[in-house]
């Protein structure tokens, strides 16, 4: 049935130009279609071009069965509804509903934005952000959606999109003067009708550990959950089923609370006092907290007596807002929110203070202005499988990065999953002809001292022959900035490096320089599709190991000895495995794409655990010499040149 529609001549061929069928799409298509009728888990494997999108897209579609896709990120999210559920919908004739959900800070909140207008007419408010608020009024009124994904107006990162959308916390609900035009109530409620609906991760897991009103009643009418990019699932779900308390959520209130008094109860001067030595409180214990960019152990600094004081100091302020509000019960719909925003946080901080409570990792994080305070289980595998019982009906895991050495083990018992079947699925393309994987001889030992130094030394003359067109893939920030300062001396190529731009912007700088070098780390790793010879060498600093200090990884480690296992070769070798496997997957995109691949790190042949590093990556030719390496690139550069100057000729 499934087979006929991926077949050559069928629907999928003629409906879409170039397509090709591939015997792992349809062996994938199949195992979906099977796991769908039978009501069970699957768990698949698929290396980029393998087509999975297409493969699990087209049985779900088929099924008629209410499904929800979930992605790991907004921009797939995106890619998945625009372009491929449209082709895909068009090419075997579907006619159901198909939505697109995102969480509500990705929407317009219509009451937040007057506020926001009425609050910036006055004298003191920067003239900028009430030209930015009007430009965004004009667009809310055309605007059937409300998402800012739509809006031109204003960018991906401004600082005042948290001003005008609303969250879980402040949210008025059916109390709100706009409730009728909510966009977010008419995304939620397109999302209930429709047979398909596209999420995210992060919603999809906020929905089932809070059963959030309105999204809430979405998941149980489903009967097929699948996941893209599913290898970020138990890391997403930690965080979910935990608990968090950040500033940003105390600024907020303190912010709240003083648009009340402005707007609706001038009288009451000492709102406007309360919010202030709120927001003071938080400041007082960001810095407190110390270096930004460090995550710690909340137990062991919750101790020392800095921080208790500013505890104290926080809890006196948060008691202090919770009287106060408590006076002003009835004045305002925003004060009568704001006031049980400030009882549900006075919980969150007695929460925060008892770290004697056994099964959970107790850690906070700094950025330059925020921090949070965070409670995380040891272990979300009882409660993700708790939900997998309660909701029944087929649950599909995709990615890939999923197995460790041709094993499942390390994913499915991350979130107590008992699949009825897993698999891999072969990778199109051609590694042995394609890529080139080089560990260099003679490096010095991973975080030793000048290590950026000597890779700067060692790896300029491959980077300059390959005319730049080149990630350099870190595990630190710090790693970043010492490497893009020492190619920034050494090379007359454009050096770019993560952090002094966002994301999409510094890909589009990449892309237009032609011959560029992007030092990155994170976010770089995964996610990023950069297809042809705009990226022909990628190069990682060292393997992936999580830093031994990060409280979540002590915590695995904990749950692990606790279980009688061995924490390095159960938690700490197949977190780096997928890691790698993400970041090496950056270079090979295409079956046309050739690259090499440079791994700094000696330990993956000088120590016996490197031989599963080594397996759990695609079959690419390996060498140890830097020199082979450049010849390699030369090599495919010529080819390229050749290539292109022949289809010149014939057109």
């Amino acid at each position: 049935m499934i087979t006929k529609f991926f077949a050559s001549g069928g629907a999928l061929d003629k409906a879409i130009p170039g397509f090709q069928a591939r015997q792992p799409q349809i062996d994938m298509a199949n195992a979906v279609a099977d796991a769908i009728k039978h009501e069970s888990q699957l768990v698949v494997e698929a290396g980029t071009g393998t087509g999975k999108t297409f493969a699990y897209v087209i049985p779900a579609l088929l099924s008629g069965k209410k499904t929800i896709i979930s992605t790991g990120s907004k921009n797939l999210q995106e890619q998945l509804f625009h372009r491929d559920l449209p082709l895909m919908a068009d090419a075997i004739g579907f006619t159901g509903r198909v939505a697109l959900l995102k969480g509500r800070s990705n929407y317009l909140c219509i009451d937040r934005l007057n506020r926001q207008v009425l609050e910036s007419h006055d004298v003191e408010s920067d003239p900028t952000l009430l030209t930015q608020l009007v430009k965004i009024r004009q667009w809310s009124s055309s605007s059937k959606s409300g998402d800012f994904g739509e809006c031109d107006d204003v960018a991906e990162d401004s600082p005042v999109i948290p001003l005008i959308t609303s969250t879980n916390d402040n949210c008025l609900g059916r109390e709100c003067p706009s409730y009728d035009e909510c966009f977010v109530v008419k995304a939620r409620r397109k999302a209930m009708e429709a047979d398909v609906v596209v999420v995210n991760h992060h919603l999809f897991l906020a929905d089932l550990a809070i059963k959030e009103t309105g999204f809430g009643e979405l998941i149980p009418e489903a009967e097929v959950f699948i996941f893209d990019e599913a290898h970020q699932m138990p890391d997403i779900a930690s965080q979910y089923f935990g608990q968090s308390l950040t500033s940003r959520q105390l600024v907020e209130l303190a912010k709240d609370i003083d648009i009340g008094y402005r707007t609706e109860a001038r009288d009451m001067r000492q709102l406007q006092k309360t919010a202030d030595r709120l927001q003071q409180a938080a400041f007082e214990m960001r810095i407190i907290l110390g270096d930004p960019g460090f995550r710690g152990n909340w137990r062991e600094a919750s101790q020392t007596p800095a921080v208790q004081r500013e505890l104290t100091r926080l809890s006196d302020a948060l008691d202090l807002t919770y009287d106060v509000l408590k006076l002003a019960l009835g004045r305002s719909q925003l004060l009568d929110t704001a006031f049980e925003r400030a009882a549900t946080l006075k919980a969150k901080l007695k929460r925060m203070a008892d770290t004697s409570i056994t099964g959970y990792s107790y850690w906070y994080e700094c950025t330059p202005r925020q921090f949070s305070l965070n409670i995380t289980p040891l272990t979300v595998a009882d409660k993700f499988k708790d939900q997998m019982a309660e909701q029944k009906g087929a649950w599909i895991f995709t990615s890939a990065t999923l197995a460790v050495d041709e094993n499942f083990t390390h994913f499915s018992h991350r979130l107590g999953l008992e699949p009825k079947k897993q698999f891999s699925l072969e990778s199109p393309f051609d590694y042995n002809q394609q890529a080139l994987l080089c560990v260099p001889r003679h490096l010095p030992e991973p975080n030793s001292y000048g290590l950026a130094n000597k890779l700067v030394a060692l790896l300029s003359p491959v980077i300059e022959a390959n005319n730049g067109r080149c990630f350099f893939l870190c595990t630190s920030h710090q790693m970043v900035r010492e490497l893009a300062e020492g190619f920034r001396e050494k090379l007359n190529l454009p050096v770019l490096a993560q952090g002094e731009t966002t994301k999409q912007k510094l890909l589009n700088e990449y892309l237009a320089h032609g011959n560029a070098l992007l030092v990155a780390t994170g976010a770089f790793w995964e996610g990023i599709d950069v297809r042809g010879q705009a990226l022909s060498c990628v190069i990682i600093d060292k393997l992936p190991f999580t830093a031994p200090d990060d409280p979540l990884l002590k915590a695995r480690i904990e749950d692990c000895r606790m279980r009688g296992g061995d924490p390095f070769a159960e938690v700490q070798i197949p977190d780096a495995v997928i890691t790698l496997k993400q970041g090496v997957g950056r270079l090979i995109r295409d079956t046309k794409d050739k690259g090499a691949l440079i791994i700094c790190d000696n330990r993956l042949v000088t120590r016996h655990y490197g031989a599963v590093f080594l397996r759990s990556l695609p079959p690419i030719p390996r060498t140890r010499s830097v020199e082979g390496v450049s010849d390699f690139l030369s090599t495919i550069n010529n080819i390229t040149v050749i290539e292109d100057d022949n289809q010149h000729s014939e057109a």
